[in-house]
């Protein structure tokens, strides 16, 4: 599914960053930075461009590909890696940051994820995370279909035990990113910091 809709010429989700993340970079600590389900790359650009050393992850290559020539035309570079979020193993004790970005997955593997993210972060380390809530299926406007793969603030602070929430709020925001969002949308977005050992 994801190869094919990222086989358009064009970004189907446009080259700029997300707006709850670019309007939050400068509270965010730079360094080593992992990207997840990182599509075509325009997260992942954006953060290189200001010095971080970016793995952009996607189980899509043909999305990764375009990510990577992306990177090139902002003169910047990146690491992809084509993997499943299921399977993919992170470091634990290695991130100065790890970016979620409307990563929709079931409810299972999501906690497992989380999990991992929570152990993945050095101390001090911060993740950022902005997805739909099940609100979102009245507004149409992007996401999966089924309110199982979307996220709640309520859920998601159980999955993250071990942060501190320093933002965690269920808003809904106009988002506008390429041709697959477009409109209002009912997100949750949350900044979470590992707390020094």
């Amino acid at each position: 599914m994801w190869n094919q809709r990222y086989a358009a010429e064009h970004y189907v989700y446009g080259t700029s960053p997300n707006d709850f993340l670019a309007e939050n970079v400068d509270r965010l600590p730079s360094g080593r930075t992992l990207c997840l389900a990182e599509g075509e790359g325009r997260n992942a650009a954006f953060l290189a461009a200001r010095g971080d050393a970016v793995t952009a992850v996607d189980a899509s290559e043909v999305g990764l590909a375009k990510a990577e020539r992306l990177a090139r035309r902002r003169g910047v570079e990146i690491e992809t890696l084509t993997c499943d979020l299921a399977a993919l193993r992170i470091e634990p004790g290695a991130w100065d940051l790890i970016v979620s970005i409307f990563a929709h997955v079931p409810a299972a593997l999501r906690a497992e994820l989380h999990r991992r993210v929570v152990a993945g972060l050095r101390p001090g380390g911060v993740f950022l995370l902005e997805a739909y809530t099940p609100a979102q299926l009245q507004y149409a406007t992007g996401g999966p279909p089924s309110a199982e793969l979307m996220m709640t603030l309520d859920a998601l602070r159980d999955e993250l035990a071990g942060l501190e929430l320093i933002h965690a709020i269920e808003l809904v925001r106009p988002v506008h990113e390429g041709e697959l969002h477009f409109g209002d949308g009912a997100v949750v977005q949350v900044i979470a910091r590992r707390m020094a050992a």
